[in-house]
């Protein structure tokens, strides 16, 4: 057991604008299966999920759709809990330094500057995190950042204190979405994978490299305009990776696909004009979670990567 890396309950929630589900895991062999889960629909406008507005608009709702998904899965019981946001709660960001900090202090500087330009809000109103990545072509330090405003956390935090749940992790939904990828890849998968999750106003789209995110965009779109966008997204990383020459050749290979969306079929048409080839479409089953056919992936996708931290 590691002193410095927490250990994470089995357990975790997941809230989207349309639904909260929770979900316990087991390993079943290589694979995660799902030993507890519910989900529970939530009312038009009742979580309306905002990087800088009201998101609980009406509280008693949300925390009575928590109880009972944790009551329908059998783990009202439950305290120690993982917690995936709705995605359009929080912000990510891949930030670029132009130049190598010479101190943590300068860092830190530096970073909250180009996060603040970033996410639109100061520092100090922000709860953020930064990821080192590797340096890009041209040797540039690279973090992944992750921003959410600390007046909108302390409302789900107020929420979670009010079940009597202790949440050692929160994580916006798009990132504990993600996991599944590294999951899913190991150190001698060297090709690039792509993971879309569906929102109602868009997607977000996360290019993995290495098991680190290369490539971050948060589209706001209409339904009809989204294959015109990931259509932009799929030309955006052909010429950018070309003219960089990263690995010296367009290498993805894979893609999941979370939500209703996008159709595989259109995916691979779109991405047979642009790059010339077909994408591997992943399933669940492809990226480690076994699910009954009663079960969503896009509901129980976000908690069920964050508790499958556990055996990490």
């Amino acid at each position: 057991m590691s002193l410095i890396s927490p250990n994470f309950p089995r357990a975790a929630a997941g809230l989207r604008r349309e639904s909260v589900s929770v979900v316990s895991l087991q390993k079943q062999g290589r694979h995660f299966g799902l030993r507890r889960a519910a989900t529970i629909e939530l009312p038009a406008g009742v979580l309306q999920p905002d990087f800088f507005e009201e998101n609980i608009v009406v509280p008693n709702e949300v925390l009575g759709a928590l109880q009972e998904a944790a009551q329908s899965a059998g783990l009202i019981g439950q305290k120690k809990w993982s917690v995936s946001l709705p995605a359009d709660t929080a912000q990510i960001a891949i930030l670029t330094l132009e130049t190598a900090p010479k101190t943590k202090a300068e860092a830190a500087e530096v970073l909250n500057w180009k996060a603040e330009r970033s996410f639109g809000a100061k520092p100090e109103e922000m709860r953020l995190a930064f990821q080192p990545l590797i340096p890009d072509a041209n040797r540039r330090v690279r973090y992944f950042a992750v921003a959410i405003k600390l007046d909108i956390l302390a409302e789900y935090e107020d929420l979670f204190n009010t079940l009597g749940w202790q949440v050692g992790l929160v994580l916006p939904r798009q990132i504990s979405e993600s996991n599944w990828l590294k999951l899913a890849r190991n150190a001698k998968n060297k090709s690039d994978a792509l993971m879309v999750s569906s929102q109602a106003d868009g997607f977000t789209a996360i290019l993995m490299r290495q098991s680190q995110p290369v490539i971050v965009r948060s589209v706001v779109c209409t339904e009809d305009e989204r294959e015109d966008e990931f259509y932009r997204l799929l030309l955006f990383y052909r010429d950018r990776f070309n003219a960089e020459n990263i690995g010296s050749e367009i290498n993805l290979k894979d893609i999941l696909l979370v939500g209703d969306g996008f159709q595989p079929a259109r995916v691979q048409e779109i991405a047979a004009e642009t790059l010339g080839y077909n994408l591997q479409i992943l399933g669940s089953n492809e990226v480690g979670l076994s699910l009954p056919s009663e079960i969503r992936f896009e509901d129980v996708a976000a908690p069920a990567g964050l508790a499958s931290l556990a055996w990490r």
